[in-house]
């Protein structure tokens, strides 16, 4: 990204980069939950089918 290449970047995007982190961040915990919980059920058995997402 250009982002990365501009030494000093503007004030306003320091606060929008941390706030983008943050939601990957809590994008990725849920994520790994939900998979997590995706094999426990295939694991006992259950009968979870997969959501297909386009």
């Amino acid at each position: 990204m250009a982002d990365q290449d501009d030494p000093a970047p503007k004030p306003g995007k320091e606060s929008q980069n941390a706030a983008r982190e943050a939601r990957l961040a809590a994008a990725l915990r849920e994520n790994l939950k939900r998979r997590k919980a995706q094999m426990r059920g295939r694991d006992a058995g259950g009968s979870e089918k997969p959501v297909k997402r386009d």
